[in-house]
């Protein structure tokens, strides 16, 4: 008898690997996509330094004030940090739009004073996992660098 075709069990097997094989790829995915969002908030946050050190260069302070940065298409200008159609209309613009967080959205920002005039500030994002050797958590910028 000429038998062609497959056998059910052996149906089933093939359906097994590739439903093994799919499911580790899928976890593999994830983890990337973690990584590249870490990746991303590291990111912004040194551009968002560097704009800082060339207003802290042009006025001899940093933006005072505590802000929520990425929201509103928050910009850095010669007035510091301004939101909406005042990012536009600016003499001076130190970065035109600034990046929003790829899961909250969002950054912040505060500064300290001595002496009335701003002269450090603090920008935290959060970290889902390990990037280099910071996180998961927490991570702050000063003009220090990160941490």
């Amino acid at each position: 008898m000429n038998k062609k075709g497959f056998t059910l069990i052996e149906l089933l097997v093939v359906i097994g690997i590739i439903g093994l094989l799919s499911t580790l790829a899928v976890v593999a995915l994830g983890s990337a996509r973690q990584k590249a969002r870490d990746s991303k908030r590291l990111s912004d946050i040194k551009q968002v330094q560097t704009a800082l050190e060339l207003y802290f260069t042009d006025t001899n302070s940093y933006p005072s004030g505590s802000y929520t940065l990425g929201t509103d298409a928050t910009c850095l200008t010669g007035d510091g940090f301004t939101t909406g159609s005042g990012c536009t209309g600016a003499t001076t613009t130190y970065m035109g739009l600034i990046p929003s967080d790829p899961q909250s959205g969002t950054y912040d920002y505060e500064y300290s004073a001595a002496s009335g005039t701003p002269t450090t500030y603090v920008l935290t994002t959060y970290l889902e996992g390990s990037v280099n050797d910071l996180g998961p958590g927490t991570v702050t910028a000063t003009p220090d660098g990160i941490q």
